[in-house]
């Protein structure tokens, strides 16, 4: 897989970076979209992640199983 920089001022950027890191360009442009995306995500309020995923999982059917203390313990090995 490969990226190709087309803009001079983004492959400055980036070895500049890399310069002052001491790191490969890989390196650094991983880091750096990393921490971008979990900048990014932080900024989404936690509720607001919350209800995305509750309605993810709401959209699965009902099996009509009740997950009882005795299912749990099942599930782990401890019913005997």
């Amino acid at each position: 897989m490969a990226f190709s920089i087309k803009d001079e001022a983004t492959d400055a950027a980036v070895r500049r970076l890399a310069k002052l890191k001491n790191k490969s360009l890989t390196d650094t442009i991983r880091e750096a979209v990393e921490h971008e995306y979990q900048r990014d995500r932080a900024a989404i309020p936690l509720a607001e992640r919350l209800r995305r995923l509750q309605g993810h999982y709401g959209d699965y059917p009902d099996t009509g199983l009740k997950a009882d203390k005795a299912f749990f313990d099942d599930l782990s090995g401890d019913g005997d």
